[in-house]
């Protein structure tokens, strides 16, 4: 449907209106397809940034999917994430090549960003702890991590592979991103809460502004 043709105009009803509406957002669904293939790993993701929280992730680490579908639930962001490597030798390399191609299926997804609030911040308490997440979608990538875990593994997945997947995911999807835990002491709930806090801050920042839908969010006109 075309909502600038003249009989839309001289016709309008309510419900022509509500099929142009959704016409519109239909043609403004954000998503991102990213197949990243290494000697290492193969990894397919997609993702749908007006989705619904709807998830399908095997990455062969069960600490791992746990924590991206709690990513896609909480930010309503869609993810499917197929994703083998080489567990064999460990999991830097299936932790790593997954943020990294995750970031990269967001960058796309998010275009030239025109409309973005482009700011997002989460606080994310889960029983005895709490963790903040601020993040910034700005095309300059940086990360600060303040969060200490005092057990070498969660299930099977190595804790300290945990920041490295934050680290690559904010690199590859070019945003600035802190995560801090402000207390807890149960590992499985700190790390938990970290992903929480990153999906609200991050449903939060690509959402569409509709005071400036049609604007870049900087003075600079890019971002």
């Amino acid at each position: 449907m075309d909502c600038k043709d003249p009989e839309i105009k001289t016709l309008i009803t309510v419900s022509k209106l509500a099929k142009c509406a959704r016409a519109v957002i239909a043609a403004a669904m954000r998503t991102g397809s990213i197949s990243r293939k290494t000697n290492e790993t193969s990894i397919d993701v997609e993702v749908n940034l007006d989705g619904n929280g709807v998830y399908d992730v095997s990455t062969g680490i069960g600490f791992l999917d746990h924590m991206l579908e709690q990513l896609s639930r909480h930010s309503l962001i869609d993810l499917k994430v197929k994703a083998i490597g080489d567990l064999h030798i460990d999991q830097h390399h299936t932790t790593e090549d997954t943020g990294i191609a995750i970031g990269e299926a967001v960058l796309q997804a998010l275009g030239d960003k025109r409309g973005i609030t482009r700011y997002g911040t989460a606080y994310a308490p889960m029983d005895e702890t709490l963790t903040r997440c601020a993040l910034d979608i700005s095309g300059r990538p940086y990360f600060v991590w303040k969060v200490s875990l005092g057990m070498p593994r969660l299930g099977e997945w190595d804790t300290e592979l945990i920041e490295h997947w934050f680290h690559s995911f904010a690199t590859s999807a070019g945003i600035t991103l802190h995560v801090e835990n402000l207390y807890g002491s149960n590992n499985h709930h700190i790390v938990e809460s970290c992903y929480k806090a990153l999906a609200r801050a991050l449903r939060q920042a690509v959402e569409i502004d509709p005071r400036k839908a049609d604007a870049i969010p900087s003075t600079k006109g890019m971002l």
